[in-house]
Parts: C-alpha cells; structure tokens; sequence
C-alpha cells in the first residue's frame, strides 16, 4: 500500500483528491492538513464522506508527512516549495498541484506568481506530470509539477501536431478560446465567485495576461524542441455559470503540408494508445458533462475551411485537469497500472 499526505484537504482539488483515493486499491490516507479546519473530521465537513473515511484534519506536521510515500500538495502557489527538500531528503515523492514546479524560468515564475523560488535546485530536477508526453520522465521522478488545467487541454490538443514530422500549422498564429467551471477558481470566500455574481452570466478574464499563458509556451517548447515561435498565441479565458468543466477551442492555420494531411488519423494514431484520451470521430460535437467526474479528455477536429482547423477540447477541470492527473500520475512514479483507481465514468445527466 501506499501511505498518502495530502496538504490542503478542504480546497475542492484537495476534497477531489479524497474522492478518487477512496477509490483507490493500493492508497491509503494517512494524513491530511488543513491550516484553518485542524482537529475538525473529514466526514463533518465534507458528509459525502460519511462511514467512508474516519480521519480528522491536523495541522502542518513535516515529521508526520516524512512517514508517507507520497504527499499531494493542493495548496496555493508557494507552500509546496517550502517543504520540498526536506520531504525529499526522508525519501518521499512530492506531486504538486499548483505551480511551484510547473515553470522552469525562474525569472517568468516570479513575473506571474509575485514571489522568488525557494528551491530551483529542485525545479531543475522536477518533471512536468502531462502523463501522456513525459510519462518516462515521471517513473523515475522525485518531484512532479502537476500542470495547470487550461495547459493540459491545449497542449494535449496540440501535441500531435507539434509531434509531426513536418510543420503542420502556423505557429505565429494561433488562438485558445478557453472556458472553465467556477471551482477553477478554488473554494475561498470571494465576491466574484459567489452564486448572485455567476448565475445566468459569462464573462472573460485574465484577457490582458493570464499565468496560464507563459505555462503553455514554455510547454508547447518543450513538445515541438522549437524555442521563441509561440510568441504570437492568443490565449483567454472564460468563466461560464457551471460548478466544473472545461473547455478550450484552438484556433490554428494549416500550412500547405498540413493540408495535405490527414489530420483525423494523425490525432487517432497519435493517442490510440491513450486510455484517457479520447479523439471523437469527424465532426463530433463534445460536451463537458461527458467527462464530468472522470479523468478522461476528449478531443474533437473541424476544417471549416481548407486551412483552418479548429480543435475542441473537454475535460473535468477538476479531474483530468487536476487532481485525477494528478493520481495519474502517483501511479507512474510507483510502477502501478496508471489507470488504477481512475475508472470513474462521466456522469449523465
């Protein structure tokens, strides 16, 4: 069995993360913290968990978290950089589910997250936990970077064709229409987040910079091995009135090359070994409340025109997008089966 640490339980990735090791056959919750909810059972303040889990919130303990294989981080960006290198000096792995390890550019991280990095000998030996581009790297991992939710559905939606032999789209010219669920914005006490604000309406934001953007360069980088051409994409978000969900809509312009290729097959060939990663046939129409509660993303392509191509893209930003990748990933760095405990299927209505 795996002993587990969760450090920040009550936030909605944090409570995701209870879910799914519940279900789970080789996890077993050892400790979970809350700064706020300390001495306060599990089962009091979430009921779902009633005669399921019989485990009370405790503070911060570093000694109690050294006795874990492996402790979630579903904290704010900051915290998990802090005990990094002493958790990992007692041998436990360190998944992380905000950015501390996602950005390798130190000075692009102290632009967008308003603090210095407490541990770039750590980021450096980190590994960014997409499951399906950097699986090799994360068996072996000591700490992993879990992405950002609109991340995983752009770079997933791209990857295949980065991944091509030759240049496919335009890269100085693409656009991410993206939209998430409310809990994308975490459980906290806001103003703009609270039920009057959100109900029957749909806005953007971040629209002038978002922190998701240099994440999604650094990362198409990384997946292409081209530096300094994804200068020119547009990203916005989008908050629409619905509890969980994600969707992303990728604008891009196909070179001649690409043209001439059969995108469909490419998708399909490039993730058909993917379990959760699903390529819709032709002209599918995806829908959020398909992934809703499960880890799987689905991919949908159109060609309006003979050298545009639209990319849709759905996952449970909660799931996929957070804290069931993040399970994905714990299973990869213990050699388990890596759908283990991930085999929720998407609830209708």
């Amino acid at each position: 069995m795996i002993d587990v640490g969760i450090v920040g339980g009550t936030g909605y990735t944090g409570i995701e993360l209870i879910r799914l090791l519940l279900q789970h056959p080789e996890a077993r919750l050892k400790c979970l913290t809350s700064r706020t909810e300390a001495g306060v059972q599990v089962a009091d303040m979430f009921p779902s968990l009633r005669g399921v889990l019989d485990l009370a919130f405790s503070p911060l303990d570093i000694e109690l978290l050294k006795r874990c294989d492996v402790v979630f981080f579903a904290t704010p960006h900051g915290v998990a950089m802090k005990h990094a290198a002493e958790l990992i000096a007692a041998g436990v792995k360190v998944i992380d589910l905000a950015a501390d390890f996602r950005l390798q550019n130190l000075d692009k991280f102290s632009q967008w997250y308003g603090m210095a990095h407490e541990c770039p000998d750590i980021l450096k030996q980190s590994v960014y936990g997409l499951a399906e581009l950097n699986r090799e790297k994360i068996k072996t991992a000591q700490v992993v970077g879990n992405p950002g939710c609109y991340p995983t559905t752009v770079q997933l939606g791209l990857a295949p064709l980065l991944k091509a032999e030759h240049d496919l789209i335009d890269y100085q010219n693409m656009i991410v229409d993206a939209k998430s669920g409310v809990s994308g914005a975490g459980r906290k006490a806001s103003m703009s987040m609270i039920y009057t604000e959100n109900s029957d309406n749909f806005k953007a934001y971040g629209v002038a910079g978002h922190r998701h953007h240099p994440e999604i360069v650094e990362a198409l980088e990384n997946i292409s091995g081209k530096q300094g051409i994804f200068d020119g994409l547009t990203f916005v978000p989008h908050l629409v009135p619905m509890i969980r969900g994600m969707l992303s809509t990728i604008y891009v312009n196909l070179t001649e090359q690409g043209q001439a290729t059969d995108i469909q097959k490419l998708f399909e060939d490039f993730y058909q070994q993917e379990i959760f990663v699903d390529v819709m046939p032709a002209n599918s129409q995806p829908e959020t409340r398909s992934v809703r509660g499960a880890n799987h993303l689905r991919i949908a392509l159109y060609q309006p025109l003979p050298n545009r191509l639209v990319i849709v893209v759905v996952q449970d930003n909660l799931v996929k997008g957070a804290s069931g990748q993040a399970i994905q990933n714990m299973n990869i760095m213990f050699g388990l089966k890596e759908s283990l405990g991930l085999g929720s299927i998407g609830l209708l209505p």
